[in-house]
């Protein structure tokens, strides 16, 4: 069984999208292993609520699951996975009309911050990541800690490609400044 692990751990998102559509179990829990941290720091910037981005994140697998056999793409499982994601987001989004912000002890579990050990550095990054706009804010979350590709970013959120390269810039940017003499 580890053996088949380890051959899973070397085939990429198409790959094992396609042995799911064959129904391989550890082709799924293998992919929901490599993505699931992802999905829910995409869907909690989003949605700004832990339970929500915790449901949509469970419903996106299921999706995935069901749909695998419908999957036609040549290397963007990954911006596939995230549309479907993305959708169930907007669908919640639609069903309660309201947008709660995300509480301060929720940024302290959060992928991009989890990996510091040192609370005072995790209440600066978060401190930080306050001066970033909404789309900055995603924008790099996406690329850094989900590691889409920018071409992917930009059709998952409706802008043009220079557009998303802008303002992941200038969001690093001001999270230089913001950080400048505090680290």
């Amino acid at each position: 069984m580890s053996e088949n692990k380890e051959d899973l751990s070397m085939i990429d998102e198409d790959g094992l999208l396609h042995k799911i559509a064959l129904d391989d179990r550890e082709a799924f829990n293998c992919l929901y292993e490599r993505l699931y941290r992802p999905i829910f720091a995409y869907a909690l910037s989003i949605l700004k609520n832990r339970h929500d981005a915790e449901e949509v994140m469970q419903d996106c697998f299921l999706k995935v699951r069901a749909a695998a056999h419908t999957y036609r793409g040549k290397g963007k499982a990954r911006a596939w996975i995230f549309t479907i994601a993305r959708n169930l987001c907007q669908m919640r989004f639609r069903e309660q009309q309201k947008m709660m912000p995300v509480p301060i002890e929720d940024l302290d579990s959060q992928l991009i911050f989890a990996s510091h050990s040192d609370p005072s550095l995790r209440l600066t990054l978060a401190a930080a990541f306050k001066v970033l706009n909404d789309q900055e804010h995603k924008i790099i979350l996406l690329h850094a800690v989900s590691e889409m590709k920018f071409a992917d970013i930009a059709g998952m959120m409706e802008l043009r490609l220079p557009t998303v390269l802008s303002k992941y810039h200038r969001g690093l940017s001001k999270l230089r400044k913001e950080l400048e003499g505090k680290l």
